[in-house]
């Protein structure tokens, strides 16, 4: 397998991004890999490595750019796993919401263009559509990408997705008309940021709409189960989850 950190020049500076596809054969259909809340970390990078060696070539963008190299915002507990947001005290968790409130999606889709570009100028990755995995904040800039460029983003997992359909004035929902190929949500029944609602209410959204959109609402997993570093990672929802994805893969993208 091959990996590399390229520095990709946006409108705002340079974003570095980690890419990572085999080694040998390609070229390789390309998968975009929205982070979540908390910034780039080995957890993040094992993931690409993990679906890059399955005939990916996949792209990981630090969204934190602006604020510098390396922002990470997680706290671990006495075993050393990832504290979920809602189980941090007050003071932690306004440090973590810091970061996030300093991007926005029209940066992101801005970022997002960069991106594309990149795809297009390397001969290891396949012209043509292109997927996307995101987690919590990154599940909705999955939605935002799908209809911002919906003739690339052909293949979208959104897992544990937050605000996707909110009264923001760049709600991803507003976009619904733009979404084409397939879209695919995992949620915990017990998510209290992405509860079984709004996913019953996406669904109900989409049904009229050119894209074919499939979810799994997982019994017990609440926000943030699909992210194995963390505290309330629950495995047998995730398993799902990849089910999931890697048969819309097989669908829309056709990896080698």
């Amino acid at each position: 397998m091959k990996e590399s950190t390229v520095e990709l020049r946006t409108r705002d500076g340079v974003m570095r991004t980690f890419v990572t596809h085999p080694e040998e054969g390609g070229p390789f259909p390309p998968v975009v890999l929205y982070m979540d809340i908390w910034g780039l970390r080995a957890e993040l990078y094992d993931i690409a490595r993990r679906l890059a060696a399955e005939g990916f070539a996949c792209i990981l963008p630090d969204l934190y750019y602006r604020l510098g190299d390396g922002v990470h915002t997680g706290f671990r507990d006495a075993d050393g796993r990832m504290i979920s947001l809602h189980r941090l005290d007050p003071g932690r968790e306004r440090q973590v919401h810091a970061a996030r409130e300093t991007l926005t999606g029209a940066m992101v889709m801005t970022d997002t263009a960069s991106l594309l570009a990149l795809i297009d100028a390397d001969d290891t990755m396949r012209p043509g559509p292109v997927g996307s995995i995101g987690w919590c904040m990154g599940g909705w800039l999955v939605l935002a990408a799908a209809g911002h460029y919906p003739e690339r983003f052909q293949a979208g997992a959104s897992l544990h997705g937050t605000r996707l359909i909110s009264e923001a004035a760049d709600s991803p929902h507003l976009l619904a008309e733009n979404f084409r190929g397939e879209l695919y949500g995992g949620f915990g029944a017990l998510d209290h940021l992405s509860p079984p609602a709004m996913a019953g209410e996406l669904a109900r959204l989409l049904e009229p709409c050119a894209v074919d959109f499939r979810h799994v609402v997982h019994d017990g997993a609440e926000h943030g189960y699909a992210l194995p570093d963390r505290d309330i990672y629950d495995s047998r929802a995730a398993s799902r989850d990849w089910e999931m994805i890697h048969a819309m893969f097989r669908r829309r993208l056709e990896p080698i």
